[in-house]
């Protein structure tokens, strides 16, 4: 039976009814709105630019979202601070705080859950040292745990081993607190090595409750990862729900370390974002893998959660979003003729769209620095460094 997606209900009760939906991408969204930096990504727009994060939420929670997700990305006080970043000024409780308020304003009066987010934290890239690690991921936990939010995700991390040490976090810091524990892996390994499918049994003997992947690939590389790891969780005798929060772009060409290794990242990634239709073939393709929190990461903007919700109405009890595209039934009202005509779903569903470049390629080739948590180059610090002096001749080689 499926459930009302604006019902009261826990979680893990609506996960076990239906498809939960979750909402889009905050980072990418906001850069392209100038509120928020490329390069450190770190959430201090909550507090300088409030109304914006808000709107976004808005527009999510319009378009279906059950989910609303403080936007705390990036929000470790070790990144806060990390090469210079203004940011560190704010501390990691204001910064958390005003997220889960402003997540709270959008969520309660539409009856969405909020989740908190922890993602990866510079001290696993420095120092792989766990209690390190724990005690980052502790600092953003108080957060969550004074504004009672109704799940944890722990995300966009590229090894199991650190997503482990979150969930351990969390369980002893908020207790009771359904977590999920999403990766930025392909469908072969994480960075280490580790099979994608082992991943995901790892992730749930650690205690999590829903596992999956998140960012850095298309939405059907990201459905084939989960695939393993719900096959290998079966296997194991295991039982956990399953997630997906994947690009809205095409990454085809994308390395073990996804779309971060393409040339394009990330300033360039509009050729490759995937069409609204796409999004819905997505949808369909995830929740028939057995996949029931579906949402979307970077790229994926409210008219893409909006496919999402519509292509699922029926598995959330009819339920349909604000002004929903119903595959382009309204271009029945258009003056042109052959624009009306298109107002039906095969049409959309067998386009081929152009890009109008002519001299774009299909695919790019990735960069392949193969560095790893703890190797020399992955170290951060709160120093402002430029590239010059922090690589010195090794950049000379590895950009050749």
């Amino acid at each position: 039976m499926a459930i009302d997606p604006r019902s009261k209900g826990t979680f893990l009760e609506r996960l076990d009814q239906g498809p939960v939906i979750g909402d889009g991408g905050f980072v990418f969204a906001l850069e392209k709105r100038g509120v928020v930096k490329a390069g450190p990504w770190t959430p201090e727009a909550v507090i300088e630019h409030p109304e914006a994060v808000r709107q976004l939420h808005t527009e999510f929670v319009r378009a279906g979202s059950d989910v609303c997700q403080a936007y705390t990305y990036y929000g470790s006080e070790d990144k806060l601070t990390n090469r210079g970043n203004h940011a560190g000024q704010y501390g990691v409780y204001k910064v958390n705080a005003a997220a889960c308020e402003i997540a709270g304003s959008v969520a309660k009066p539409a009856g969405c859950l909020i989740a908190g987010g922890v993602g990866q934290i510079p001290a696993y890239l420095t120092t792989r040292d766990k209690e390190k690690v724990k005690a980052e991921v502790r600092k953003q936990l108080e957060v969550f745990k004074d504004y009672k939010v109704d799940l944890m995700i722990s995300e966009t991390c590229e090894t199991v081993e650190e997503v482990e040490w979150h969930v351990e976090a969390i369980k002893e810091y908020m207790p009771g607190t359904p977590i999920c524990a999403s990766l930025c892996i392909n469908e072969h390994t994480d960075i280490q090595g580790v099979p994608t499918g082992e991943c995901g049994v790892r992730l749930v003997r650690a205690g999590a409750d829903v596992v999956g992947v998140n960012c850095y690939f298309d939405p059907f590389q990201s459905i084939n990862s989960v695939k393993k790891m719900i096959k290998a969780v079966k296997d194991a005798g295991l039982k956990a729900h399953f997630m997906t929060q994947p690009l809205a772009m095409w990454t085809p060409d994308a390395g073990v370390q996804g779309f971060i290794d393409l040339p394009e990242f990330p300033l360039a990634f509009e050729p490759r974002t995937i069409t609204r239709f796409e999004a819905a073939r997505y949808a369909r393709e995830a929740f028939e893998a057995g996949i029931m929190f579906i949402g979307g990461c970077c790229g994926f903007e409210s008219y893409h959660i909006r496919a999402v919700s519509e292509e699922l109405s029926a598995e959330r009890g009819g339920y349909l979003p604000a002004n929903c595209t119903n595959w382009g039934k309204a271009l029945e009202l258009n003056t042109k003729p052959w624009v009306r005509v298109r107002a039906k779903r095969e049409y959309w569903e067998n386009l081929r769209p152009a890009t109008g470049r002519i001299y774009s390629p299909t695919m790019s080739k990735p960069d392949d620095w193969g560095i790893l948590p703890g190797d020399e180059l992955a170290k951060q610090t709160s120093n402002v460094v430029s590239v010059e002096e922090e690589l010195g001749d090794k950049i000379k080689s590895l950009i050749a």
